[in-house]
Parts: structure tokens; sequence; C-alpha cells
């Protein structure tokens, strides 16, 4: 069995959030366990904290919140000087200090990790026996053996074309049989009496093909990148050199700029910076050392390369346009000493397309083309009657396209679907009043927007069984898995709720049609929040006329790791009928996160500890006890065991940030050597398979494959040479990362540094993933308040509004 290289844990990838907390070297743990060790440390880890949780906890079930969670964290703490509180603050007595606080990843920094997708609680014993005791074929493999079988009997079959072709070979059937025996009688092999006294052959009866016998799921392989030809890494590499740039970037320059990748380089250096993590400072290094003297701050190659990578890092923070003012700011803070006639050379270039957000007339459109986007556009776009100048964008092709297709697609819906459908029985069966009005709205309308927090979920649910009831094919789609199966007991049909990814790639849902159309004819997309323009834009181009589309989601949650925000246009816009539920989230935790989203840091009471605030002086402190709650105190006094509980922090960087608290994690609840690419069987693993998209789940072993994974049940292997880009630790995960997904218990880490992150929709996302219980590890002082009070979401420029509103006219 070959393992992969032995190492720490991988890093992340360039879209990650360092940027709200700085980093800080955090001490290697001591390790001592092996391997299979470790492995069988998790389970008899789990079984303790369960039986501990199950014993204790009933026999504490009357003492106090700090009787409870907050001594078990002080037992293990030399200086005490713990609080911990249900209804207070920090101190224990101050509502406005009784939460955490925490800073909004995707806004503050650019982290596109996205989304979980996946149950982190799944299984792995099943899968990684089957894994090793039947070896399987990889798809790629059996694709290869399946050509190959092909190609061979193609071959075979020109070979005979091409030869003599002996009498009576081109027969078939029953007159291929009957030169057979005419030919055996002939030879004085069989009697002629032996062919007569047979019966005749039956006449064959038509029947319905038996279906495939069913086969065990073989373990999905990730998808690599398909890498350049060694030629042209080697090509680039040699440039590269030559011009003092590290080769590790040879690989994704060949893949990024094709088969001509060195001599794109080498005419125009800056191109450098499309390539991830390369800033402008590195490229301009890099210009100087290839080209020397003929380059300048002004070159109209190191212009229109820093212009798109403006919009680029704009597009990794949620934007899909941007000022073009803003955007002449940026480039006179590079150096560039003409920032108008830069902005002018990149939109002729085609780098950047320009935009006007203002009155249509004439005089605006003129006002807006390419040659008066420089200094001049906002005078040059006013109207002739006084009237303010027009609001000038740049952007890039791929979101404005995305967002004008979007447009489109939502109006199609809205147009093309029957009007007042009898729909009056099903709303009469409504569980509750907002399902009877949503039901009502989606009768009437073909697109509908929904809002609600946890508990409104019922209602899509009930909408999906409605619809279904009256024959109609209803689908909900979740951002994650766990969302998914959520969704599927509130309907009580597991074919009903599909994952938003898996149906747009195929792999769930009903499939299309012969047109290529969703086969559905009511699609509610839950975690509305979470979708993308460019997902949007996708999902409406895949619905056919007549297809009822409800956007149903929590508007005080954290945006979409992609760029846009499709969702809040939407309402923003009011493109059409809005139904707010009625349904509160119940319970302490659902009371403090309903005050969250208006502004309000409030005091709850908790009797059944289901909040508590756990006062700490630094990051090392911080760290110290999130290791103390999710390994003894919340299995003990709460009854959740260490797998059942969730760790959400600010971001991956910094001495409380992911990384720091999942190695101190991996220590305590499955300590091991980290001998497959930084991983033991057992460690709890975050799955990127794409930007914006992560998958929890459990590592349950490695080969020459890669790395095997359980990812909620379903079983994934990850080549090794994808495991450092695409896998990581999960006992913490950023808010971003915990979006979509609940777990019975979460503990969030709030470290003094992250004051300045704070945001309210961080705090609104983070505090409510947890279902039964919420600790707080708190270290911002008064920060908290004042971010929930004073910082909502960072607002992302968009065009996707006014074009619905244009549209609406």
């Amino acid at each position: 069995m070959t393992a992969l290289p032995r190492g720490e844990s991988p890093g992340p990838s360039a879209t990650d959030d360092d940027s709200v907390v700085a980093d800080a070297p955090v001490p290697a743990p001591a390790v001592t366990a092996p391997a299979e060790e470790a492995a069988a440390g998790t389970g008899e880890a789990t079984d303790e904290a369960t039986g501990e949780a199950t014993g204790d906890s009933t026999g504490e079930a009357t003492g106090g919140v700090t009787d409870d969670v907050a001594d078990g964290v002080a037992d293990d703490v030399a200086d005490g000087g713990e609080t911990a509180a249900g209804t207070g603050g920090p101190n224990g007595s101050g509502g406005s200090n009784e939460t955490a606080e925490a800073a909004d990843d995707a806004d503050t920094a650019a982290e596109t990790d996205g989304s979980a997708d996946a149950d982190t609680t799944a299984g792995t014993d099943g899968s990684a026996d089957g894994a090793a005791a039947v070896p399987v074929l990889s798809e790629a493999e059996a694709e290869l053996a399946a050509q190959r079988e092909l190609l061979e009997r193609i071959e075979k079959r020109k070979a005979e074309k091409d030869g003599p072709i002996p009498a009576g070979t081109k027969l078939s059937g029953p007159a291929a049989d009957l030169l057979a025996a005419v030919r055996a009688v002939e030879s004085g092999e069989k009697p002629g009496a032996a062919f007569f006294d047979s019966p005749a052959p039956a006449v064959p009866r038509r029947t319905v093909p038996a279906p495939a016998p069913v086969r065990e799921r073989a373990p999905e392989s990730a998808r690599s990148p398909q890498g350049a030809a060694p030629e042209v890494v080697s090509a680039v590499a040699a440039v590269l050199a030559a011009g003092g740039a590290p080769d590790s970037l040879a690989g994704p320059a060949a893949g990024a700029l094709g088969a001509q990748a060195a001599d794109a380089l080498r005419e125009d250096p800056w191109q450098l910076l499309s390539l991830p993590g390369v800033g402008p400072e590195q490229a301009d290094g890099f210009a100087r050392a290839l080209l020397g003297a003929e380059c300048g701050p002004d070159d109209e190659r190191r212009t229109a390369a820093l212009v798109g990578w403006l919009l680029e890092r704009a597009a990794l923070q949620g934007h899909t346009a941007l000022d073009a003012a803003e955007v002449r700011t940026a480039l006179a803070g590079r150096a560039v000493n003409d920032p108008d006639a830069a902005v002018q050379h990149a939109v002729a270039e085609g780098v950047v397309l320009v935009f006007q957000d203002g009155p249509e007339d004439e005089e605006a459109e003129e006002a807006s083309q390419a040659p008066e986007a420089g200094a001049d556009a906002d005078e040059g776009a006013r109207s002739g009657d006084g009237r303010e100048p027009v609001q000038v964008f740049l952007g890039l092709d791929r979101y404005a396209l995305a967002e004008e297709s979007l447009a489109d697609g939502l109006a199609r819906l809205v147009n093309a679907c029957e009007k007042d459908a009898d729909w009056s029985q099903a709303a009469s069966s409504a569980p509750s009043p907002s399902a009877a009005e949503l039901i009502r709205a989606v009768a009437a309308h073909g697109l509908v927007a929904h809002t609600g927090g946890e508990a409104a979920r019922a209602e899509p649910a009930a909408l999906i069984a409605a619809a279904s009831g009256l024959g109609l094919r209803a689908l909900g789609a979740t951002h994650s898995v766990d969302g998914r199966q959520r969704l599927a007991e509130a309907v009580g049909d597991p074919s009903a709720a599909v994952t938003l990814a898996g149906l747009l790639a195929g792999t769930e849902g009903p499939g299309r049609d012969e047109e290529g159309a969703l086969a559905v004819d009511l699609l509610v997309v839950l975690d509305a929040p979470q979708v993308d323009v460019e997902t949007g834009a996708m999902l409406v181009e895949a619905l056919a006329d007549g297809t009822r589309l409800v956007l149903s989601g929590d508007p005080g949650v954290l945006g979409s790791a992609g760029a846009g925000r499709v969702f809040a246009d939407v309402l923003a816009a009011r493109a059409c009928p809005q139904v707010v539920s009625r349904t509160p989230d119940p319970g302490p935790i659902g009371e403090l996160v309903s005050g969250i989203g208006v502004g309000e840091l409030n005091q709850v009471a908790a009797p059944g500890r289901e909040v508590v605030i756990v006062p700490v002086r630094d990051a090392g402190e911080a760290v110290h006890r999130t290791v103390q709650l999710v390994a003894d105190s919340v299995p003990r006094a709460i009854g959740v065991p260490s797998s059942d509980t969730q760790v959400i922090t600010v971001g991956h960087g910094g001495s409380a940030g992911t990384r720091a608290l999942n190695e101190a994690l991996k220590q305590r609840l499955n300590p091991g050597p980290g001998r497959f690419g930084g991983f033991d069987p057992g460690d709890r693993i975050a799955h990127v398979p794409a930007p914006g998209r992560t998958v929890p789940g459990v590592v349950v072993s490695a080969d020459a494959e890669g790395l095997h994974l359980d990812c909620a049940g379903t079983p994934l292997v990850v080549p090794q040479e994808r495991v450092e880009a695409s896998v990581r630790h999960a006992w913490a995960l950023s808010a971003h990362q915990a979006a979509g997904m609940r777990w019975p218990a979460v503990v969030v880490v709030l470290p003094g540094d992250a004051a300045q992150g704070l945001s309210r929709p961080w705090v609104y996302t983070a505090f409510s993933r947890g279902v039964r219980h919420l600790s707080v590890v708190h270290g911002v002082d008064q920060a908290l308040p004042r971010a929930v009070a004073q910082s909502p979401a960072q607002d992302r420029t968009t065009r996707l509004r006014t074009l619905l509103e244009a549209a609406d006219r």
C-alpha cells in the first residue's frame, strides 16, 4: 500500500480569508500515537464522551449553567476566573454582553470556501471495510478499459471485412442455424433424423427487459484538473526562471494561459496577475526582470492587467461590478499616472465592460460609451436638464452576462406560468397560516420569494407536499446535504429533496426532459442567500417555460461565497410577491438570533443551558477552553458528544483561527502522525471540490489512489495531488463554511483580535447553527454589541436589482 506523503495539515487554497486576523505562529502539537491507534482512539473517545454525557448530565439536570458547562472548563484551567451565564452577558448580568462576536469572512477578505455541503457526523467503518475488501476500478479506469475493448472490436471487424468472406458467414439467426445443420449432415457429423426429431422452436414472446442488477456504488473519484503538457510547463518554467518567479507557478500558468503560455508571458509579463496568489508587486518585478527599461507604470499591458485584477479581486468579495471612479482611484494608488487613459484602454481592449445606472436617454447612453469612461464620464453623463450624473460601472463580462441572463430568465418565469391555478383546497389544508399564504402565492405567480428562519423551512416543505398531491412534479433544492436531509424529513419523501449543486450537475433529481430542461413543475430553492449570480443564471436557464420557482431563505445570514447577491436583489427590486413567514424560531437560541437580526443583543433566559458564555483574556486561552468545551464540558453537561459539536470561528488564519483550533482539537480528539498527507483515519475533514463549496466528511483510509473519505455516507476518493489543495481538517469551520448546516451543539470562538472584522450577519449566521446548545468563547468585550447594532452586511455592488427593475417597467 502506498501512503500519501507525510506532512503537516494541508494549507488553504488561495482564496482563504486570512485577513480578518493576523497569522501568528502556533506551536505544533506533540504527536505520539500511531495512525492505527488514532482510529481506535476516536471510537473510544466518542463512547467515553457519550457515556459521560449520559451519566453526568442526568444527575446535573437541575444545576445551573455555571455549575455545568462553565465549571467543566474551569476544572482544567489553573487560573480560573471564568464566568458563564445563560441569561446575561459575559459578566453574568448585562444583556448587551450576553453572546459573542465574530467577523464576516466573505465581506472583509475574499473568502470563497463557501458553506459546507454535507453532514459531518457520518460514520466511516462500513465504508472503510467495503473499500478495502472489494477493490473496484475508478470511473476513469473503467471508461478507459471500455474504450480499449471497443477499439479492439472495431479493429477486429475491420480486419474481417478486408479479408475473404467465407460462404454463409454473413448469415445470422435461423438462416445460420439451418446452414450449420446442412453442413453437419453433409459431413456425416450428425444424422438427418437428429434435426427432424427435434421439437419446433417456440415462438419467442416479447417481454420487458429485465432490470440491470443493482451494483454496490463504487467510491466516486474527485475530478483532477487537466494538466498542461510537460513541454508547455517546461517552457513556462524557463520564462519564469528568467524573470525570477518561482517554478511552482509553471503548472498554473500553463493551465491558465494555454499551450502558448511561455510566449504570452514573454510578450506580456503582467499576465502573471491572472494566477491566484500573485499580486501587482510580484508581477511588476517579473516584468522588470524580463523587459528592463522597456516597461513603466503606464505601460498599457500593465494598466489593462491591473484593471482586470481589481475586478477579479472585487468578485472574490462579492461584487459583480465596480464604480469607475473607484477603479481610477485604485489605479492611482498603484502608481498609474493617467488612470483615465488606463480605464479607457481596458474597455477598448475588452478587458472589462462599461455600464451605466441612470436615466435611459440618448445623452446618457452616449456618456456611458467606452471613450467616455475616463475622468469626465460622470460629468459627461449629466443630462441636459440638469439631472444627477449617470453612475458608470465597470464589470467583467462573465458576471455581466450572468446577471443579464438571470434577469431575463426570471422575467420569463414571471410571465410564462399559468395564473390563478386552483390550489384553494391545498391552501386550506396547510399546517400554518404562513404555509397557506405561500401556497396561494405560488398558485398565482411563477416567481415567489419566501423569507424566514429555520422554523420557517416547514412552509416550503408543506408547499412541496401540497404540489405533489396535486400531481405536479415538485422538488426542493438545498445548499448542503444536511439541509437536504432535513427537508426530506419535513416533506416525508426523500426523492423530493436534492442539493442544488447535485441538481445542476445531473447527479440528483429527476433529470432533464427531451429539450434539456429540468423535469419539474415547481422548484423550491432553500438557502437562497447562498446562491451566487452564476449559479442563479445556470438554474434559471435550466427551467422550462411554465415552471414555478420559489426562492426561500433567511435574509439575515451571510451572503453567497461567489459574486452577486441574488436573493437580496430579488427582494430589493420587488420583482415578485414576497411571503414573510410569521413562524419564529423556538427556544432561547431562536430568541437570541431573532434579536440579532434586528440589531439587538438581548438578554434571554436559558433554563436548559441552551446558551453559555465563556469569557477569555487572549487567543491562547480561547483555544484551550474551546478544546475543553468540545471534548469534556458539552458532552458531560449537555449530553451532546464531541462528534456532534461543531466549532465555528472567524477565519482560517490567526492564533485562534480554524488552523490553530483544528491542530489543538486533533491532538485531543484524534491524535496521530498525519501520515496520509497530514491526515489520519477518523479525522473530521472538509472537502472543497470547487470554490464556494465545502463538503464535510471523515477520513477512512489512504492508498495509491488517494485519500478515501466518507462524506455523509457517500464514499469519495481524492487523488494525492489534490489533497493539499482541496482537503482540510474540519473540527473547526468558518461561518461561511457552516452556512446551510446545523449541529446539535455549536461552540463559537471570538478571540480579541477578531473585533475589527465583526458584522451582524456573521454573528447571526454563527449563532444560529446550534439546535440544542450554543457556547460562546468570548474575548471581544463591548465590540460585540456595537457590531450587532451598527455593522450590517457589507453592501455588494451588483447590477441585478437595476436590471430587474428595468424589466418590470
